[in-house]
């Protein structure tokens, strides 16, 4: 008997070392969607800050780089936050708040790198800016909370603003990439409008106006780790 407890007892000990480092690993899994966002937010403030002070190519070229760090977060945040059972509300709103704010600061910028051409699109911009804060004031009135819906064709259109930014802050022109972005943003934005009108209630992560209709149905969304 004494062996049998003696025996446990080691097993426990040997064992101890590992539980708890699997703990902290766990806690810091954790917190990297936190510090993912948060340094996108960081990325977002440098992005607009430099785009104000300085328009050397070093200027630009560091621009860019943040511009494809912040999409890295933007990516790595949501998934990882969905494989260790993280992806709350909170964060959730917070990660489309900061890239609200990062995508802006990096608009901003391009406005005092390139203030000529943004002055010859003002139109096609200010569609796309009136439909953004549609979807808020809709979403606020509705539900009493900003649209979160992280719906996959805005995810496309999020792919479109890094050629179209790309394209203007690298290599000072419009081109196709600037209108792919208008095109993109205005599908998507009606997508979000529609989402966000079917839906019964608020709830964040909805991939399409198609699964805001099977959730008024009483369906339930298959999540995926990648995307939703």
């Amino acid at each position: 008997m004494n062996t049998i407890l003696t025996s446990t007892f080691l097993q426990k000990v040997s064992d101890f070392p590992w539980a708890l480092i699997l703990s902290f690993k766990m806690y810091i899994m954790k917190h990297i969607p936190y510090l993912l966002i948060f340094l996108r937010f960081l990325s977002a403030i440098t992005i607009l800050l430099i785009g104000y002070l300085s328009d050397s190519n070093l200027s630009r070229n560091i621009i860019l780089f943040l511009m494809y760090f912040g999409l890295f977060t933007d990516i790595f945040d949501g998934i990882i936050a969905r494989k260790v059972g993280v992806s709350t509300e909170k964060l959730r709103r917070l990660d489309s708040q900061t890239d609200l704010v990062f995508w802006l600061s990096i608009g901003f910028a391009t406005y005092f790198l390139n203030p000529e051409i943004i002055q010859e699109h003002w139109k096609s911009i200010s569609l796309i800016f009136g439909m953004e804060a549609l979807c808020y004031i809709v979403s606020l009135w509705k539900f009493g909370k900003e649209t979160c819906t992280h719906a996959w064709i805005s995810k496309l259109w999020g792919i479109s603003l890094l050629i179209a930014f790309t394209s203007l802050i690298g290599f000072s022109e419009a081109g196709w990439a600037f209108y792919l972005f208008v095109i993109l943003g205005f599908i998507s934005h009606l997508d979000v409008l529609s989402i966000i009108l079917i839906l019964p209630k608020w709830q964040f992560d909805v991939p399409s106006s198609y699964h805001a209709w099977k959730i008024r149905n009483g369906k339930l969304l298959k999540k995926s780790v990648l995307l939703n």
